[in-house]
């Protein structure tokens, strides 16, 4: 039975975690260092795993679910289908020794990124200069490469996402594993926050690996954050911390 207040409408607290440090995650920060075009992945984005540093960070994040007071934790955990997100979940919950129940939903999904998925900045630049200059002009919220999203689309599916969530799970806290730019556009949504503002934080302080953002709902329906980045379980349980942002130069020029 929830403990939340009565009398909010809708959830009424949002905790995001970003899943562990995948495979994928790796594999990108080591092309762009080396300045390679192309990431050395056999997998589709969805069936990335993760990393054992990642799922040593997921097993982390099961002490803070279990340092969480049975009126302050999640009550249920929904979560992106992507197996990186999947198994932060379950190892989490197992070393917890939770029970919540883990329901998927693909709105939660990593942006995709289309005809640039696998490629580096230097690789975009050298098989799609005309791509990597729209998408400078643009700036980073509006610019949809072919066949991918831009971030204006990844709200669309985020905003229809929380909507529904809040009819589903009204008056319960939510935990939501997911990705960092669907953490950050949650963010955008829940805080009314402008293209430049989320952008300037995605880039100043972006999402690390398995920490946790919580956004608390007055009762007046307006979302507070409470929490962003949190990664004291990391350190105590002595799993790196990682960061993986991808590209920083987010801003229109």
């Amino acid at each position: 039975m929830s403990t939340t207040s009565p009398g909010i409408a809708g959830v009424t607290e949002l905790m995001l975690v970003r899943h562990g440090e995948s495979v994928g995650n790796v594999a990108a920060t080591a092309a762009e260092r080396a300045g390679l075009e192309v990431i050395a992945l056999e997998t589709r984005d969805a069936d990335t795993p993760l990393s054992a540093r990642g799922a040593e960070q997921a097993e982390a994040l099961g002490t803070w679910l279990q340092e969480q007071s049975p009126g302050a934790g999640p009550e249920v955990v929904w979560c992106s289908p992507y197996v990186r997100a999947e198994q932060t979940a379950t190892i989490a919950l197992a070393a917890a020794g939770a029970t919540l129940d883990v329901r998927l939903d693909e709105r939660l999904r990593d942006r995709e990124l289309g005809i640039l998925d696998l490629l580096t900045r230097t690789g975009v630049e050298a098989r799609y200069p005309q791509e990597a200059a729209r998408r400078r002009h643009l700036g980073k919220f509006y610019y949809r490469p072919p066949g991918g999203e831009s971030w204006a689309d990844l709200a669309l599916r985020v905003r229809a996402f929380l909507a529904d969530l809040d009819r589903v799970e009204s008056g319960r806290r939510v935990l939501l594993v997911a990705h960092d730019a669907v953490i950050m556009t949650i963010r955008y949504v829940c805080e009314a926050l402008t293209e430049r503002e989320v952008l300037e934080l995605g880039r100043r302080d972006p999402v690390r690996n398995a920490t946790v953002t919580r956004l608390a709902r007055t009762p007046a329906g307006a979302w507070t954050l409470t929490a962003f980045n949190h990664d004291d379980h990391l350190e105590r349980e002595g799993a790196a911390t990682t960061t993986h942002a991808g590209d920083r130069d987010a801003l229109p020029h």
